[in-house]
């Protein structure tokens, strides 16, 4: 498989969007399984309008998908976008991993402490 490289744009969306609890569940429940926005708006002490604009942050960040079903709009999760954000973060941790080893080989290195 392969991954297109995300734009800065598209990297602040999806953390702007994945930093909130509740699209978090969203994203999690309609990964799940499809679901309408007045479903998901049930498990929220919030307005459907609130709701709403949830799913709005997360569709523009490509986290979800949502389409119109007659009156009804589903929604599911884009797991291929969850997949690039994956993978960015797996490049993060390689990056974190590897000045770590190189902390610590210049930590064990006896001649780092001497003056030249």
């Amino acid at each position: 498989m392969v991954v297109h490289k995300l734009s800065d744009t598209e990297v602040d969306r999806i953390f702007q969007a994945l930093a909130d609890a509740t699209r978090r569940d969203i994203v999690s429940r309609t990964l799940t399984r499809e679901q309408s926005v007045s479903a998901l708006a049930q498990h929220y002490a919030m307005s459907f309008a609130a709701v709403q604009k949830h799913v709005a942050v997360l569709e523009r960040a490509m986290l979800i998908t949502k389409e119109r079903r007659g009156r009804e709009q589903i929604v599911y999760g884009n797991v291929e976008s969850l997949r690039r954000a994956a993978h960015l973060l797996g490049a993060f941790e390689k990056i974190w991993h590897d000045r770590a080893i190189r902390i610590g080989e210049l930590l064990a290195d006896p001649q780092n402490g001497e003056e030249q």
